[in-house]
């Protein structure tokens, strides 16, 4: 009897321990290498940062899958490169310090978590950028088998004149999946250029997902049929995308914690008002509201944000409404500016009870006194999350409750 019962504890812990991703132990590039020769699989490479919440979620939630496991452990060789330091870091990662150090600059990693997708060769096919959950994760992975999943193999094919429609916009959107910001915008206007017509659905939709500069040809699309667009989009706007990318380009440098020179907005209205004398007003407008929020300075942003959500937040989603609100919410103590906050959180739940828009909302009503209402709403907002969202929720109706302040 004691055997068997040895021998039943024993079993589930070995299956326990084989669910998910089987990464290699006490290895390098080279052994990986070798090994994937021999054994004739692809490489998969985790390329994480110690420092970062998304690779810690992957290694912790998505890789430990049994059905991430399943794929990963039949087709790759698994491999994990830390490519930061820590003074906590084991022989293990020491050993691949140098490995690390090549792999990041070779293949220009600077977002984590990359997962590299190599040939058993050690040529790499395919890359992946970013968190992501196990179904997609997995799925993506059984793609690297397939050529035409493979990034790098059809950017060859692409480099060597393959430039037919269909390819170049799965191309496209591949790009966008590993990242490579120095290729997606010209695979994406080669793309467009193959077509005549640039309002059919699916053009729609390529043109606002990938337009990302004024030199784009979908930008010059954009702006030449813009009330067009204007209709058949529902969530967004032509408008709205050209006055992103325009203050992208023209004020975004003024941003950077190392510029200490103030815009000078006058200036700056004039100069965009001569190349795009239909959204000038509405690019300097929203970009005294980011160039504010962004040095932190609560009190010109007040002013800011109200003399733009005057003009301009009759068009503004739910989103940018509880962004807007939250801000506000957290920053400003203005009675004027918290009632204009507090409308605007209200709007955004109008059409859809949203429960971290409700969240915003209560805290509003809160912070103006209406502390029986707040509560109620926060209890309503904590009854549609999950279990472990409910925590912050509580901790929140706790301090309400108890007269203590939900902000900074």
């Amino acid at each position: 009897m004691k055997r068997i019962i040895i021998i039943l504890f024993f079993i589930p812990f070995f299956a326990f321990t084989q669910q998910g991703i089987q990464f290699e132990h006490g290895t390098t590039w080279d052994k990986a290498l070798a090994k994937a020769k021999a054994e004739k699989k692809y490489i998969f490479v985790d390329a994480f940062a110690t420092w970062c919440g998304p690779c810690k979620y992957m290694a912790a939630k998505i890789f430990t899958q049994q059905q991430v496991g399943d794929v990963f452990n039949s087709t790759f060789v698994n491999v994990k490169m830390q490519m930061d330091t820590s003074a906590k870091d084991n022989e293990d990662v020491k050993n691949c310090y140098a490995d690390a150090h090549k792999m990041g600059k070779d293949y220009k990693i600077n977002v984590y978590p990359t997962f590299l997708f190599f040939s058993s060769e050690g040529k790499l096919v395919h890359r992946l950028v970013g968190s992501m959950e196990a179904d997609e994760f997995a799925s993506k992975a059984k793609s690297v088998m397939n050529p035409e999943g493979q990034y790098y193999t059809m950017l060859d094919k692409y480099k060597g004149g393959k430039k037919d429609p269909d390819f170049l916009k799965t191309l496209a959107h591949l790009a966008e999946e590993a990242y490579d910001k120095e290729n997606i915008s010209p695979i994406a206007n080669d793309y467009l250029s193959t077509q005549n017509d640039y309002l059919t659905n699916d053009n729609v939709d390529f043109i606002f997902h990938f337009v990302n500069n004024t030199k784009s040809v979908g930008f010059k699309v954009l702006t030449e049929n813009e009330a067009k667009f204007n209709q058949l989009k529902n969530n967004t706007s032509a408008t709205d995308k050209i006055v992103e990318i325009v203050k992208e380009e023209e004020l975004y440098q003024y941003f950077n914690k190392k510029n200490t020179i103030a815009p000078d907005w006058k200036t700056i209205n004039s100069a965009i008002s001569k190349k795009y004398p239909k959204h000038a007003d509405e690019v300097v407008a929203g970009g005294k509201v980011s160039y504010f929020k962004a040095k932190k300075d609560w009190l010109n942003f007040q002013s800011a944000v109200q003399q733009y959500m005057k003009k301009y937040g009759n068009k503004a989603t739910p989103a940018q409404l509880n962004e807007h609100a939250w801000t506000v919410f957290e920053n400003c103590n203005g009675a004027t500016v918290l009632q204009d906050a507090l409308n605007w959180s209200k709007q955004s739940i109008k059409d859809k009870e949203d429960p971290s828009y409700m969240d915003t909302y209560a805290n509003l009503l809160y912070k103006t006194g209406k502390k029986d209402e707040a509560i109620e709403l926060e209890e309503k907002a904590m009854s549609m999350v999950s279990d472990q969202e409910k925590v912050d929720f509580s901790e929140t109706i706790e301090k309400m409750k108890n007269g203590t302040k939900t902000w900074k």
